[in-house]
């Protein structure tokens, strides 16, 4: 099994990539917490302390909630 490298060893492009992708996984799972926070409780599929603790799952929380934990938007309807 290969070992893993340490971030000193990545490549100037990889770097890039990790930081780029680490802050669109942390931008999703801010906007899902800012809609949850801002949305009323009837306008949330489930209760919204379960999709507060989904979203906590990388980037697989943040795209349910938005896919599926929102109602009236022409999506669930």
């Amino acid at each position: 099994m290969a070992r893993k490298k340490s971030w000193s060893e990545l490549s100037g492009g990889k770097k890039a990539l990790v930081i780029v992708l680490s802050l669109v996984q942390i931008s999703l799972t801010a906007a899902g917490y800012r809609d949850l926070a801002k949305r009323p409780a009837d306008e949330v599929e489930g209760p919204k302390l379960a999709w507060g603790v989904a979203m906590l799952a990388n980037w697989v929380g943040p795209i349910a909630y938005f896919a599926k934990g929102r109602k009236g938007l022409g999506l669930n309807d």
